[in-house]
């Protein structure tokens, strides 16, 4: 049977949609300058105290790592331990589930590779075309 173009049209408009709102939840939870910095950092290093963390990320302030680890805990890819020694030690660590951006980072690492080498090469030609 053949199918209508408004047909084909209508479903791919809900594929879309549905996409689309993927598309968003996934930004919010990991989108933003920092999220996956701090999430890379842990997965590298291991748990990490505050501080430590702040020195590794480069640029952060002490205010949105804050915030970042609140919104990392809310969502399950982090957690953060208390340790009732004295002094008091605050480590933070990733979860399981975190590992299920496994993948996501892993090709975003490749593609900014990749990304990074076309520019440089393109700025070269420019270069030598001037």
């Amino acid at each position: 049977m053949k199918t209508k173009q408004s047909d084909k049209k209508e479903g791919g408009n809900n594929t879309c949609t549905a996409n689309l709102a993927a598309i968003e939840d996934t930004l919010y939870v990991i989108g933003g300058k920092w999220k996956l910095k701090v999430i890379i950092a842990l997965k590298e290093y291991g748990a990490m105290r505050f501080n430590e963390l702040q020195r590794t990320i480069t640029g952060i302030s002490a205010r949105v790592l804050s915030n970042e680890l609140k919104e990392l805990e809310l969502n399950g890819f982090a957690k953060r331990k208390v340790y009732t020694s004295t002094p008091v030690v605050i480590e933070y660590e990733l979860t399981s589930y975190s590992n299920t951006l496994d993948l996501v980072l892993e090709s975003l690492i490749e593609w900014g590779k990749m990304h990074r080498s076309k520019i440089r090469s393109d700025a070269k030609k420019r270069k030598q075309t001037v």
